[in-house]
């Protein structure tokens, strides 16, 4: 059976397919935006400047909360990806329950309106004030001996989850890899007798098993590593739920693809139920989703600024750069980058390309990299002819970009956000970052 499964899920998922020649395709398009509403936001807010799309994220979330299960499924939205508190109330109020990996975190969602029931903290560094997040109510995942130990100190007779590096990774690029030798992700799961002697010497109550293997990773892995959690399971009799993350890859290009939760649940599923079968338990499913939700439901709407030539690239400058969006700069990832024109507004019938960089005074905020490699230029056909002023959006800006960008780089205000409502409403939803905002905290000194 899991040869046919994987025999299967490579035929659908031989994921990415290899990224075509961009002289060879088409100009990339937008999922959501098109001129007349993002001029309007220009209009009315300036760029840069973030734009959510409300049906898309209704979408992405009703997918994953149909995933395939048999004894009940939690869905908790991996919130780094983007913490907004608009986004998580949006999720909030479709059942989604949350995936946080600071005590911060835990404390922005709890002021969004989340309840601390319907939070779980898997973090790298235990927070000064873990004991308060525990006593509020929080679930928790100890993801080292040393948490779990701490954990048991103070909580004896307590009841937790364990993080497991299940010694298997995967993700787009090996920085968003977070399972195997290389990785400081969870306790090593040849330690799990180590788990066992802490639990047993503070009378833990081991209640979860979750494993994370990385961000975009490939389905056939996904799946092989989700199987072999369940022999996690086994070992510890009373855990009722296992939270299998989340790292489902989504197809930004329009050569990628993206993991199909149907398809990768199927035997998912069926493995729960065998496990049912030959134990008598029947464990509940957890998944967390961070990308898969808001990924492609987000963009970032800029203007050209610039447009300049050397003997080799023709180079187009935004307003906007690793400020907003750092994923090209850090990873090597791919954007797609769409000019937005009126349709009475002719680009020509040149099929010029271009390299695609940002507002910083640094040689790597680039967004039209190489695939993988940060450092390597790539020209863009971006369909015709590029002029100072037009609009330009860096589509799948949803996941990973405001929550993870550099702002204040250059002093450069953090960006406003909106959300663009199912009946096609513009709501801001952050405001755009004063230059008082940004100093606010430091102190004078007269030197």
């Amino acid at each position: 059976i899991a040869l046919s499964v994987n025999s299967f899920l490579r035929h659908h998922f031989s994921a990415v397919r290899k990224p075509l020649s961009m002289s060879s395709i088409e100009a990339e398009t937008s999922k959501f935006l098109h001129y007349s509403i993002a001029s309007e936001i220009r209009e009315n807010f300036k760029t840069p400047i973030y734009v959510y799309d409300e049906k898309s994220l209704i979408s992405q979330a009703e997918k994953a909360l149909s995933f395939p299960n048999l004894y009940g499924l939690r869905v908790r939205f991996a919130m780094k990806a983007c913490p907004n508190a608009a986004i998580l109330k949006l999720f909030k109020k479709m059942g989604v329950n949350f995936d946080a990996s600071s005590g911060y975190e835990v404390l922005r969602a709890v002021k969004a309106g989340v309840s601390p029931s319907c939070i779980s903290l898997s973090s790298q560094e235990l927070p000064a004030n873990f004991e308060e997040l525990i006593k509020m109510g929080i679930e928790f995942n100890a993801c080292s001996l040393n948490q779990l130990e701490t954990f048991g100190r103070l909580f004896p007779g307590g009841s937790c989850g364990v993080r497991f590096n299940p010694g298997k990774g995967s993700g787009g690029t090996g920085k968003t890899n977070v399972g195997g030798s290389s990785s400081s992700f969870g306790i090593w799961h040849e330690l799990k007798e180590q788990v066992k002697a802490i639990a047993a010497q503070h009378k833990i109550n081991i209640a979860r098993i979750h494993t994370h293997i990385g961000s975009g990773s490939d389905p056939d892995i996904w799946l092989n590593v989700s199987l072999l959690s369940l022999n996690l399971v086994r070992e510890f009799p009373n855990v009722v739920t296992l939270n299998l993350g989340g790292g489902f890859k989504v197809g930004r290009m329009s050569y990628e693809k993206s993991t199909d939760l149907s398809v990768v649940g199927a035997p998912v599923m069926e493995s729960f139920r065998q496990f049912a079968k030959e134990t008598g338990r029947e464990i509940r499913l957890e998944i967390e989703p961070g990308t898969f939700l808001v990924a492609n439901a987000g963009a970032l709407l800029a203007s050209v600024g610039d447009v300049v030539n050397t003997d080799l690239h023709s180079f187009i400058k935004l307003d906007a750069g690793m400020t907003e969006v750092l994923r090209p700069s850090l990873y090597g990832a791919q954007h797609p980058i769409v000019v937005h024109r009126a349709e009475d507004q002719s680009s020509g019938k040149s099929d010029k390309k271009y390299v695609v960089v940002g507002h910083c005074c640094e040689s790597g905020d680039l967004f039209s990299c190489q695939p993988g490699d940060p450092e390597a230029l790539q020209e863009r056909y971006l369909g015709g002819e590029v002029r100072i002023g037009d609009l330009v959006s860096i589509e799948g800006a949803g996941a990973y970009c405001s929550g993870m960008s550099t702002k204040n780089y250059n002093s450069f205000p953090e960006a406003p956000e909106v959300l663009l409502d199912k009946n096609g409403q513009i709501h801001l939803i952050r405001k755009r970052q004063s230059l008082d905002h940004m100093l606010e905290n430091e102190v004078n000194y007269d030197a």
